[in-house]
């Protein structure tokens, strides 16, 4: 039965897919990803609604003829930058907190600094978040203010644990998720982080929405390495062609996902909110 509606949508589909081709715009490559955002900011600047580029539509009736009308039987979300974000600009949390430890450097110094160390290769171990991060956190503040002060960091990361610290990106994303869990889609976080990562999911009152999280401390595995992603289909149960993974950085999210299997989108520019998420695999919210 699935071999035959494979072979039925796969025959509706040649002749839109074959124009897709000849305007080389493919779903799944870097080309048809630049000329997705491109397409995406002209029409919003042009007020026009925003949907998939040429040859997307037909993909998710190829996916609704192989899975029914939920295309994806889980969805992986990315953690900072996707489902949460910092209440304050990074540079001035540690120029605040360390003022009173002699840190001089200005925001934007602090800034070019942390970009800088962030940048460089962490030649501790494999991996940077190793179990709650603390060796990798601390060489980051110290090479971001120049201040070594071992109660300025413990001040700074003891910070980043709290609620205050954070906010949720998309205002609606309880209801999206409770919508999606409700219509059986199973929900994972996926994220490159340490051990502070799930308690301050429960302190954001957000770690109900998700039936699995996993982080790269606990996995042993950072992003983009594909492992992580499978640890995540293993925890909920799916195949990696079942599941979609939204995230902000196109290496580690996108390119990380599709390489162990998954779909992915790009939040921010193939998706804006949750609740787009939801509505495109076929569940309203």
């Amino acid at each position: 039965m699935a071999v035959a509606r494979l072979r039925s949508a796969a025959a509706r589909l040649r002749p839109a897919l074959a124009g897709a081709i000849g305007e080389r715009r493919l779903l799944g490559t870097a080309a048809a990803a630049a000329e997705v955002t491109a397409d995406a900011a002209a029409a919003v600047a042009a007020g026009v609604a925003r949907w998939e580029p040429m040859g997307a539509r037909e993909y998710y009736d190829y996916r609704r003829a192989i899975y029914g009308d939920i295309t994806h039987k889980a969805i992986f979300v990315d953690a900072a930058g996707t489902l949460l974000a910092p209440t304050e600009p990074m540079a001035q949390v540690y120029r605040t907190i360390g003022q009173k430890y002699g840190v001089e450097y200005s925001e934007d110094e602090i800034l070019m600094r942390y970009r800088r160390a962030y940048a460089q290769p962490w030649g501790r171990s494999r991996l940077r978040y190793v179990n709650d991060g603390r060796p990798f956190w601390q060489h980051i503040v110290s090479s971001s203010t120049g201040c070594s002060d071992l109660q300025y960091f413990e001040e700074v990361y003891q910070y980043y644990t709290t609620e205050k610290a954070w906010h949720l990106c998309d205002p609606d994303a309880g209801r999206v998720f409770q919508a999606l869990r409700r219509a059986g889609v199973k929900t994972a976080v996926v994220s490159n982080f340490d051990t502070r990562l799930r308690p301050l999911l429960q302190a954001l009152k957000c770690d109900q929405w998700f039936d699995a999280v996993a982080v790269s401390a606990e996995v042993a595995a950072e992003k983009p390495n594909p492992t992580i992603f499978l640890k995540a289909c293993d925890l909920l149960g799916v195949k990696p062609e079942e599941t979609v993974h939204i995230g902000d950085d196109r290496r580690n999210d996108v390119w990380g996902a599709r390489d162990a299997g998954c779909d992915a989108w790009l939040w921010g520019s193939d998706v804006y909110s949750f609740k787009e998420v939801a509505e495109r695999i076929g569940v309203e919210v």
